[in-house]
Parts: structure tokens; C-alpha cells; sequence
């Protein structure tokens, strides 16, 4: 259904772009990989955002070269680099907000490391006014305490049980942050799930109806949010 499309960030940067079938202009979601870049399950998500509505554009920070050990994307995106990762995304945002199949404003979804992006990015860019991370899991201590402009913006987190579901350190600092910032942040846990239930592509892990859950309430902040 999508499209590889160039942009403008820090540099030149590529992403997965999938645009709805009915032709009319609609709000706008990026996807944030997890630790593995922009593989068949996040162009799949893409194209799920797009059937239900909504512009979807993954950012390729891998360049097209997908990590090949698991110690790769950690070194990736470890929390030196979560500034500029965010930039990044940013700059998603202004280029998804200059299409012309674009109207209203933009959300984030992020698996993973790119779920705590996701919950990040939306201090780095006015655009972004809703984020919905899945089992996030990266250091946390490369982001502030103080989460600027996150006033009247809203966060769901998905949380697995393998991950030690919403009371999880890094969650807490997360919902703390954003709330203390002006703006909501609902945590939701899945009890009997492994880190990356929603992923299709690792039966091991995947669990249909936690995962159906989690869509369900990702879409209804994204279309209460994004107008």
C-alpha cells in the first residue's frame, strides 16, 4: 500500500509512507520503530494506520540496513542520541504537516525504543499532540525529568507483564513527567504478556487479544486527539 518518500531533516532521510484510499485530507500518524528499523511489521503497522484513517509515515533511521544482533540498535539508539532521534521525528512532523492529503494534526507510535521516542517527541515538536507507546524500553536517562510542552497533549503506554507492567521505573518517570507537564498519560497493562505482544512477526511473543486491545485504544486517543 505505501511508498518509500525523501524529506528533509538533519540531512536527507527516507521513510514508509501510506496515505488513506478515500482521498479525503486526514490527521497524521508517525511510527517509530523498535530496536530492529523500518522491517515488514512496522511498514505493516503503517498500512494499518492508513486503513483506519490516517496518514502514516515510518522514519528509516537505519538507513536501510536492519540491525543484525541485538547489542546494534541499543548502540543505535542509546540516550546520548535521543535528542537528535527526536529532531528526527520532528522533522516527520513538519514534512507529514506540508502534504497536501494532510489536515488536522499528528500523532506518534512507537514499539519498544521507539515507543520511549515516541513519548519523547512529543517535547521536541508542537505538531505532535498525542503519542501511544508500546512496551517501551530504553535508558531512560537520557531524558529530563522537566518534559517541556507537553500542555494539554496526551500519552497512552502499553505495558507487558515480561516488561514489569506499568510500575516499571522508566514508565513511571514517564507519566509523572508528562502530567507534571500539563498534560494525560494513561497506563494500561496486559497481564500474561511477553515484551512485544503486539508483534505478528514473533509468534513467541505475540498475543492476539492484548494486542487488539492495544489497537483499539490507540485509535480512540489518535481520533480524539488528532481532529
Amino acid at each position: 500500500m505505501g511508498e518509500m518518500v525523501s524529506y528533509r531533516s538533519q540531512g536527507a532521510a527516507e521513510g514508509y509512507l501510506a496515505i488513506p484510499s478515500g482521498g479525503a485530507a486526514s490527521p497524521a500518524v508517525i511510527v517509530i520503530q523498535d530496536w530492529w528499523g523500518l522491517v515488514p511489521h512496522v511498514r505493516a503497522v503503517v498500512d494499518r494506520f492508513a486503513e483506519a484513517g490516517f496518514v502514516a509515515l515510518a522514519p528509516d533511521f537505519r538507513h536501510g540496513e536492519p540491525a543484525s544482533r541485538p547489542s546494534e540498535p541499543r548502540q543505535m539508539l542509546n540516550s546520548v542520541q535521543m535528542d537528535e532521534a527526536a529532531a528526527d521525528i520532528a522533522a516527520a512532523a513538519d514534512y507529514l504537516a506540508g502534504r497536501g492529503e494532510v489536515a488536522g494534526k499528528v500523532g506518534c507510535a512507537g514499539f519498544c525504543a521507539g515507543a520511549s521516542l515516541a513519548l519523547w517527541s512529543a517535547t521536541r515538536s508542537e505538531r505532535i499532540v498525542a503519542a501511544a507507546a508500546f512496551y517501551p524500553r530504553l535508558p531512560w536517562d537520557g531524558m529530563s525529568d522537566e518534559w517541556n510542552d507537553y500542555a494539554g497533549k496526551a500519552a497512552v503506554i502499553h505495558c507487558s507483564e515480561a516488561d514489569g507492567t506499568s510500575s516499571d521505573d522508566g514508565v513511571q518517570t514517564a507519566r509523572r513527567a508528562i502530567e507534571n507537564a500539563g498534560g494525560t498519560c494513561q497506563t494500561y497493562d496486559y497481564p500474561g504478556t511477553a515484551h512485544a505482544f503486539f508483534n505478528e512477526d514473533r509468534p513467541e511473543n505475540y498475543d492476539q487479544r492484548a494486542a487488539a486491545t492495544a489497537w483499539a485504544r490507540t485509535l480512540e486517543l489518535f481520533r480524539a486527539k488528532l481532529g
